[in-house]
């Protein structure tokens, strides 16, 4: 009769530990990225605000980038060299081209098909490299993300 209860109250100890950890795993870190998205969508908002304030007082402040074309350094990868070139534009990266990216497989060539344009997507919209990495495309995002900075370190106001 003790090993029942001893078996049961363990049992249910670890149903409910598991359950916590489901949480904690599936849903808390949900939770807390939908907290950072609005967080940084306000501080988002009171940047423009700011800078527009900004811009009409003062030309030279628009943007945080020097207008021009800027070619970053190729970044080697385990597969091969990424570069890019950027366009600043008002300012701000207006366009980022791609190069150069590995191309020596048909693994690479469809990888970088597919994560590359929503590299540029995700750049262009954080103006930076804090971007989102993709799953299995580490070397590529490793390649775009040097190369894009070093494009604009040189393009710095």
């Amino acid at each position: 009769m003790l090993k029942k209860i001893i078996g049961t109250s363990l049992s249910f100890v670890v149903a409910v530990a598991m359950a916590i950890d489901g949480y904690l795993v599936f849903w808390k870190p949900h939770e807390t990225s939908q907290a950072q998205t609005t967080s940084q969508t306000s501080q988002q908002a009171q940047s423009k605000s700011s800078s527009s304030t900004t811009a009409s007082s003062s030309v030279s402040s628009q943007g945080k980038f020097k207008n021009g074309t800027y070619t970053g350094k190729a970044t080697s990868t385990q597969w091969g060299d990424v570069q890019v070139k950027v366009t600043v534009s008002g300012g701000d990266l207006a366009k980022i081209t791609v190069l150069q990216s590995p191309n020596t497989n048909q693994k690479s060539i469809g990888i970088n098909q597919q994560v590359l344009p929503t590299y540029k997507k995700e750049a262009l919209k954080a103006q930076s490299t804090k971007i989102q990495q993709v799953s299995g495309a580490t070397e590529t995002y490793k390649g775009f993300t040097g190369s894009l900075q070093n494009a604009l370190n040189q393009a710095e106001a």
